[in-house]
Parts: structure tokens; C-alpha cells; sequence
């Protein structure tokens, strides 16, 4: 279950990084990166939304697990913690890339990374649910 912390370490990482890139983007434009590098800022907001958005739910998971006294699948814990790094990381991709909605190498990136999120946390919830219901 360890992995859901490295996962939210990892995506809190992440968020840091693109609140600092953005901030910079928005203090000190510079030509030829802002604009031409980061094309779709409101992508960008998205993907850093996402990052925190993903790390807390690997913290309230591991958390609730916990708390329950419920050791989940490791394959789902890993599901979780890689598909919540890659699903903001599309974001990113495409704050960088303004084609990146009509090429096939990141549509099969985006429907791997959110087949395996939901994986992960369909199995996970799943385990929860199970536990509530069955607990005396």
C-alpha cells in the first residue's frame, strides 16, 4: 500500500513544479517559450488541478485503508499511483503539444493511462465497499 504514498509524493512533486513553471509563465514572459512552449495555459491549470486532485486521493486511500484496517491489492495500490501520475501528465502533454488531441500515440497514452486509473480505483473502492458492508 506504500506505493499510494510515493504516488501522491510523486504527484505533489508535480503540482509544485507546474505551479512554479506557471507562475513563471505569467511573471516573466519570455519569447519563444510562453506562448510557443506553453501554447494552452488553461491546459496547464488543468493538469496542476489534477496533480492535487490525484495525490489526495492516494492519501485518502492509503489513509482510509488504514484507518479501516484494510490491506488493499498491491496491483490496484500500483494502478492508482501510476495512472494518477500519467492521467495529469496527458494534461501537461497537451499544454505543450497544440495538436496533441488528434495524434494517435497520445490518445493510446490517454486510454492506457485512464484504463489503468480506473483499475486501480474501481478495485480499491471496491475493497472499501466491501469492508463497509461486511464489517459488524
Amino acid at each position: 500500500m506504500e506505493v499510494l504514498l510515493i504516488g501522491a509524493v510523486a504527484c505533489t512533486t508535480a503540482l509544485i513544479l507546474s505551479a512554479w513553471l506557471m507562475t513563471f509563465a505569467r511573471w516573466f514572459p519570455i519569447k519563444g517559450i510562453d506562448g510557443d512552449f506553453l501554447v494552452d495555459y488553461k491546459t496547464m491549470i488543468r493538469a496542476h488541478v489534477d496533480y492535487a486532485l490525484m495525490a489526495l486521493f492516494g492519501l485518502g486511500f492509503f489513509g482510509a485503508a488504514k484507518a479501516a484496517g484494510v490491506e488493499l491489492h498491491h496491483f490496484a495500490c500500483v494502478c492508482v499511483a501510476i495512472g494518477g501520475f500519467t492521467n495529469p501528465t496527458v494534461f501537461v502533454i497537451a499544454a505543450f503539444d497544440p495538436d496533441f488531441w488528434s495524434k494517435t500515440k497520445w490518445k493510446v497514452f490517454s486510454a492506457i493511462s485512464f484504463v489503468i486509473t480506473t483499475v486501480g480505483f474501481m478495485t480499491i473502492c471496491y475493497q472499501l465497499i466491501c469492508h463497509a458492508l461486511c464489517a459488524p
